[in-house]
């Protein structure tokens, strides 16, 4: 159940591009679309994925696509990383959705494979300025799970109408309807979203990276079942945390009335 950040990968602090398993567009690439660089000092634990496609808005194709996947295998063997942003290279655009032209060249059966590949990386970042599925407006359906995550999100009726109707929201409406959790005015240089979501991570980065984690385990696979079940899985992460130092930590610092330094262990 527990996907832990194991392992002793270290990416470098600049940018650097993951290495990509061959796909049949990987030779037209170019530059690289996908950069990830680990911060330093104070913000050290926190891990930036660059996407970086701008003649395609950052548009999911075969290549960003597979460098997204390389990067998260690779991030999620790293256990010095404890928190992962997602920013956009390209100016006033976070990305653009599946990329429709590429997908028009591609026959059925590639179709199939690449949804597949897609839907397992929302699985992994599950992400939702303006945003809508408006994948009916384009003859589609979702394909990478919005039709299972928008229910899930704002109920059944409103991911309907959403759906249906192919409708774009604010970021002030998503944050409305609590499809997103902050929505900001943007700036001249264009990364106001980044430099909150930064504020954010900054703000999970001192926490216990265990209990962190154990606690994304226990609410992502317990919303999906009865809340008895629920119950059961928040107790077997429960239960995974007792024998931790961080835990021990946590209790000596809180009776000694200083701040905690966890260790991930």
């Amino acid at each position: 159940m527990l996907r832990a950040l194991t392992g002793a990968l270290r990416l470098p602090g600049p940018w650097s591009r993951p290495p990509t398993r061959g796909c049949a567009s990987d030779a037209a690439a170019g530059d690289p679309e996908i950069q990830v660089r680990a911060l330093a000092a104070a913000d050290q634990g926190i891990t930036e994925i660059l996407m970086n496609r701008p003649s395609a808005c950052n548009a999911l194709g075969n290549v960003l696509v597979s460098q997204l996947l390389e990067a998260l295998a690779q991030l999620r063997e790293d256990q010095q990383v404890r928190v992962l942003l997602f920013r956009s290279g390209v100016k006033g655009v976070f990305c653009a959705g599946a990329d429709l032209k590429e997908r028009e060249q591609m026959s059925e059966a590639e179709v199939g494979v690449f949804i597949h590949r897609l839907r397992g990386l929302m699985n992994e970042i599950a992400s939702s300025a303006v945003m809508g599925l408006i994948e009916t407006t384009r003859g589609l359906l979702p394909g990478a799970g919005g039709t299972q995550r928008l229910p899930r999100c704002l109920g059944v009726a409103l991911a309907k109408e959403l759906i249906f109707t192919g409708r774009r929201l604010s970021g002030a409406q998503a944050q409305a309807l609590g499809l997103v959790n902050h929505a900001v005015a943007p700036n001249e240089e264009g990364d106001a979203a980044y430099h909150r979501a930064l504020a954010l991570a900054q703000e999970i980065l001192p926490q216990a990276p265990i209990a962190v984690r154990l606690g994304k385990v226990a609410i992502d696979r317990g919303i999906e079942v009865d809340i008895a079940s629920g119950m059961a899985i928040e107790g077997i992460c429960y239960a995974q945390n007792i024998p931790t130092r961080d835990r021990l930590e946590g209790m000596a610092a809180f009776r000694e009335k200083r701040p905690p330094q966890f260790l991930g262990e």
